[in-house]
């Protein structure tokens, strides 16, 4: 299983002037990060451009969302050579708030999944549920969310897929899971790939946990061995809570 660490920061629509994304890419860039883990800022489109190209052993440059096709008529649409020019390496697809506000669906999250996959991009796939009415057991709609979206993906790109365990009912709640709880996701996920893929590839998965990551939890999913990670909302722009959640491990 992976062992390094990986702490994605999703600024989502936090952080709305140029000022504010050079703060708090200043406060990244200084920030000592312990040996293994890495770190992803994930800004809103138009600061993508406030981010060196330049390979960094700090961060990777990540992105909110991606169009799946390269270019064409496609008004409003961001697509991956726009990404690559840019020099991301990394995009959430399938958020719980993409597949909400822009009514993606199924299908869309696949599409995408595997035309980022293919241009060698890294996917940070979301899933999660709604609510989840045992407490004992991961939703099955988590699955049915992880088969969907990996429909048609060769076995070859899984090494390039992070999954996201993201319970709806937590995110931007304040009230995180628990610890075991998100470590029976991240097994139940890795169950579901192992079945598509073989348990090989569903070990080496990795697997994050979001939903209210904060200063005070961060460590104890990341101290999970099977949970790979974070990733982070509105804590993440915030330089307290994200310096913080940089030194929880």
């Amino acid at each position: 299983m992976n062992t390094k660490k990986f702490i994605i920061a999703n600024w989502k629509a936090y952080i709305t002037a140029q000022k504010q994304a050079k703060d708090m890419l200043a406060t990244v860039v200084k920030a000592k990060l312990s040996k293994g883990a890495e770190v992803v800022v994930c800004p809103p489109f138009p600061f993508l451009s406030l981010f060196p190209k330049t390979k960094s052993s700090i961060f990777s440059l990540g992105a909110q969302d991606v169009f799946w096709e390269s270019e064409g008529a496609y008004t409003g649409a961001v697509t991956l050579a726009m990404l690559r020019d840019f020099g991301v390496s990394h995009v959430i697809i399938g958020h719980s708030e993409r597949r909400h506000f822009a009514m993606e669906s199924d299908e869309v999250v696949n599409r995408k999944v595997r035309a980022a996959l293919q241009a060698g991009l890294r996917v940070i796939l979301c899933v999660g549920e709604k609510e989840r009415e045992d407490s004992r057991a991961i939703p099955e709609i988590v699955g049915a969310q992880v088969k969907s979206a990996l429909a048609d993906v060769p076995a070859p790109h899984m090494k390039n897929l992070f999954i996201a365990y993201e319970p709806i009912w937590a995110i931007g709640t304040g009230v995180a899971d628990t610890p075991n709880d998100a470590l029976s996701a991240s097994l139940y996920i890795r169950k579901v790939v192992g079945d598509l893929y073989g348990n090989k590839i569903g070990m080496a998965l990795k697997v994050l946990y979001g939903g209210s990551v904060d200063a005070k939890n961060a460590a104890l999913f990341m101290n999970q061995s099977g949970i790979n990670g974070v990733l982070v909302g509105k804590a993440s722009t915030d330089k307290k809570e994200f310096l913080g959640i940089l030194d929880s491990f």
